[in-house]
């Protein structure tokens, strides 16, 4: 099948060149046979031509551009091209007195008008020359495109693939760091015999369940992701009790609203581990909102004293490399820190699909 398609193609670019060759032949008729009637000195001068203009073209089309013009060798590409304009002069000449020795007798008069001078001559076989060289330039530069756009999209699809790896990568490391949290909040209560173990079972099947089926997901929605912010936030308050001093806002969310999942839980995550009690109480505030451009996500828990692993956990530093991988310059992530506060802000560029 390869075989074949090679031949066709090979008799396609044949049959291009002959029907090329055929228009140049009846071009030459028609230009040489300007004011004369004498059609059989026009036809037969023009095919004593054809040679001469074959030669030509594909020296310089086949050879010189190829060799020399393609590969930047100007200065080789020039001086052929003055050895191949003497050399066609010289057989362009030889044409004009084979027109007046053995078509017109040694008599010029009998020559067509436009034969009598070699300058008409050198004009009709450079023209030729520079249509076909033309022609030939804008094919190597198609086929130059056409490469170069080839290997620009395999180079991205690899890149797509290795970042397609990355994140599974880092979704892999968020998954035990996030189970490592929920399931020693659940043991704590199994070894309290608490009340409250059954529904916190229950809280940890959901985000379960969220984990498994939705994080594997490359969007979902904003709702789904609030569902398990709270979700996890509802086994903390039955964790810390009175001692949780907590407050959640969601404005304007919608489910048109899209995100990268498990995105915003490890900065909750990290409010629980590095949050410190403060007058008896571990203060977090969490805030989200949706704006015509933007999802804007604010967190803040208490501390009193500097802790240097605050910014250096293995969640952080996941959803850092994830936020540029995922949303890469259409994202914005501040952390501060006072005597007081730690605080994280996110804002999210949202696609103009997703605008509410």
């Amino acid at each position: 099948m390869i075989l074949k398609d090679i031949i066709l193609k090979k008799v396609a670019t044949l049959l291009l060149h002959i029907i090329f060759w055929v228009v140049v032949l009846f071009s030459y008729a028609y230009f040489f046979g300007y004011n004369t009637k004498d059609i059989n000195f026009v036809f037969s001068f023009s095919l004593f031509l054809m040679p001469v203009t074959i030669g030509t073209t594909y020296t310089v089309t086949d050879i010189l551009i190829p060799n020399y013009l393609i590969k930047e060798k100007y200065l080789l590409f020039v001086l052929y091209c003055v050895y191949t304009i003497i050399v066609s002069a010289f057989f362009i000449v030889i044409s004009f007195f084979y027109g007046l020795i053995f078509l017109s007798s040694l008599k010029q008069e009998g020559m067509a008008p436009m034969t009598r001078s070699p300058f008409f001559l050198f004009i009709a076989v450079y023209f030729v020359v520079f249509i076909a060289s033309a022609l030939n330039l804008a094919q190597h530069n198609y086929k130059s495109t056409t490469a170069n756009q080839a290997l620009k999209t395999k180079i991205l699809e690899a890149q797509l693939k290795l970042k397609e790896q990355e994140l599974n990568y880092l979704k892999m490391q968020i998954h035990p760091h996030f189970l490592f949290n929920t399931l020693n909040t659940l043991y704590g209560f199994a070894l309290k015999k608490s009340e409250n173990t059954p529904e916190m079972i229950l809280k940890l099947s959901n985000l379960l369940d969220y984990l498994l089926y939705q994080s594997d997901k490359p969007l979902v929605s904003l709702e789904d992701e609030i569902n398990h912010i709270e979700d996890y936030v509802a086994l903390e308050k039955m964790r810390f009790s009175d001692v949780l001093d907590i407050s959640l806002q969601f404005k304007n969310t919608k489910d048109t609203v899209h995100i990268a999942p498990m995105l915003l839980i490890p900065f909750v995550e990290n409010s629980f581990k590095h949050g410190q009690i403060v007058d008896q109480k571990l203060s977090i505030y969490i805030y989200l909102e949706c704006t015509e451009n933007e999802i804007y996500f604010s967190i803040k828990n208490s501390v009193h004293t500097y802790n240097r692993s605050d910014n250096k956990g293995i969640g952080l530093r996941n959803i850092k490399k994830r936020l540029l991988l995922v949303y890469k310059d259409n994202h914005n992530l501040k952390i501060s820190r006072n005597d007081h506060w730690h605080q994280v802000e996110l804002r999210l560029k949202m696609p103009k699909k997703q605008n509410l």
